[in-house]
């Protein structure tokens, strides 16, 4: 999830924007998990200051200090989903497989796994060697006890699958059956949420252990303020042998994206998390500060919660999607870094049907006659909630206002710190919201389920948005095998959620990290999250 007034002229708005995409024109999009690099020409100085800090040989030890929106409040991992608590997690816990960069599975804990020709039976095979960090090996009991609780807690990444047994074939052999088929399996054992921990919680209590946990990762928790700081030592006992390269690995809160911007270039941080994306050019531009980029499973989104009055109403909402100039958004606040979104799947996701779908596109004509169907023919007046410290979404939340203004609906927009943010819309205290969906595994499912299940944890993503077709294609998605006919279920489904708006698609973002240009070896990963294992900081 995503980390986080003004009543505006429809005529200053158009000129406004029309200014906007003239001077962002210029942005541009880097490489996957590469320093971004720039088409436009770059002052000598700064240029030639960058290459002579980028001359210095990295070296192992250290500290490096990343800048974070959020603190660490948790680290159970069965029970958590933001990015606060998830990117840290994972540097702790690992699962039997995961995903790397270009969002592709790959053996992590297990040497090797099989899927039987039935779909049923999942067969992974323990590294050699395999010890967590306080020095105890790692067995298949482990991963028995790991996957057992997860599917007794449940929680927001519950294992969906109907699983009949997981049992230890021997110390190093986990052996999982299937009652059913359930193709996004083996993508969603890649979650941090799948992560194996001792047995038994290695026979202290589960408060304590999740105070001081102990898992397979490449950090250690040293020192932890819920409400601030964290530090991590690095494993002694981490599998990669001679990683991680640094020392220590400390989360800094930093809860405003200029403070975070300021801190970086002063060098009192490495790296921040979150790099607004009208900061990126001035980051990657800098002496001694580089942007690095990766495609990402995230799409940012209009969230309309469908209890609300108002926003159950589908031609509200219709009305509103039309009135929305989507392509005009997305270049006047990314700069080049995103691209406009038709569908609720990022491209990077498979069945994602950005190409073919039929979307609701820019239409203030059409947007007045669909507002004249509804309930409200006349208008209305309601909020949209935000998250206060960044300034795209608040700049986002302007241009949403102005165009809703422009066919008679007036928006208040409420900028609330993060954390009641957060508290607003798990409680459903909204009525509209600016926020993101993200993926957790390269599987289609991972965002669908998560927004079209009003069964499920989220409720269709707080929206409460129900529809029984939907529902349907949801389910039929899950045991369909990968092909063609997966990809008609998705398609027909993600046509429905473009007709019926639950929430608006507005555009799919590069992940930017701002670091120090003296830094190497930062791996960045499509959700989001940074890999520490190969970072070496330069003199």
């Amino acid at each position: 999830m995503s980390q986080f007034t003004v009543s505006l002229r429809r005529a200053i708005w158009l000129g406004t924007l029309s200014i906007l995409l003239l001077v962002l024109s210029a942005g541009c999009s880097g490489a996957q998990n590469t320093p971004d690099q720039n088409n436009g020409v770059q002052q000598n100085a700064n240029q030639a200051a960058k290459q002579n800090a980028n001359t210095a040989e990295p070296a192992a030890g250290g500290t490096f200090v990343y800048g974070r929106p959020a603190s660490v409040t948790s680290f159970d991992l069965h029970k958590q989903i933001t990015a606060n608590n998830a990117f840290a997690i994972d540097k702790v816990f690992e699962s039997l497989v995961a995903f790397d960069s270009k969002g592709e599975i790959v053996d992590w804990l297990a040497k090797s796994h099989s899927i039987s020709e039935d779909g049923l039976t999942y067969t992974f095979e323990l590294r050699d060697g395999l010890k967590f960090s306080n020095g105890t090996d790692v067995t298949a009991e482990d991963a028995v006890f790991s996957l057992n609780r997860h599917l007794q807690v449940g929680g927001p990444l519950a294992i969906a699958a109907k699983v009949d047994s997981v049992k230890a074939k021997d110390n190093k052999t986990l052996v999982i059956t299937l009652k059913e088929p359930y193709t996004p399996f083996i993508s969603e054992l890649s979650n941090f949420s799948n992560g194996i921990l001792p047995n038994n919680f290695g026979g202290v209590s589960e408060e304590e252990f999740f105070k001081k946990p102990v898992g397979t990762g490449p950090f250690v928790v040293d020192k932890w303020d819920p409400a601030g700081d964290l530090t991590f030592s690095k494993n002694p006992n981490y599998w990669q042998k001679g990683k991680p390269y640094i020392d220590k690995l400390v989360y800094k809160l930093i809860e405003d994206d200029s403070q975070a911007i300021n801190q970086l270039k002063a060098g009192e941080v490495n790296a921040i998390e979150s790099l607004a994306l009208q900061n990126a050019n001035e980051i990657k531009d800098g002496a001694e500060t580089k942007v690095v980029t990766n495609g990402s499973w995230v799409t940012e989104q209009l969230f309309f919660n469908t209890l609300d009055e108002h926003f159950s109403d589908v031609h509200v909402r219709r009305a509103l999607a039309l009135a929305l100039d989507r392509e005009g958004l997305t270049k006047a606040l990314t700069f080049g870094y995103a691209q406009t979104a038709n569908s609720l799947l990022p491209t990077t996701i498979p069945y994602n049907a950005n190409d073919t779908i039929k979307p609701l596109n820019f239409d203030v004509t059409a947007a007045k006659e669909e507002l004249a169907k509804s309930k409200f023919p006349n208008g209305f007046t309601t909020k949209l909630l935000v998250a206060s410290g960044n300034s795209t979404r608040a700049q986002e939340a302007q241009i949403i206002q102005a165009a809703a203004q422009a066919i008679g609906i007036k928006i208040e927009i409420e900028s609330v710190e993060l954390a009641t943010f957060r508290e607003r819309f798990f409680a459903y205290n909204f009525s509209a919201m600016l926020n993101s969906g993200q993926a957790d595994s390269p599987e289609a499912n991972s965002i669908i389920a998560f927004q079209t299940d009003p069964n499920g944890f989220s409720k269709s993503y707080w929206t409460h948005y129900t529809n029984n077709d939907v529902t349907k294609l949801l389910y039929e998605g899950q045991k369909t095998p990968d092909g063609n006919e997966r990809a008609k279920i998705y398609s027909t489904l993600l046509q429905t959620l473009a007709d019926e708006v639950p929430y608006i698609p507005l555009y799919y973002p590069e992940i930017l990290k701002g670091i120090r240009s003296s830094v190497d070896g930062i791996v960045v990963l499509p959700n989001g999250s940074i890999r520490f294992e190969d970072v070496r900081i330069g003199k």
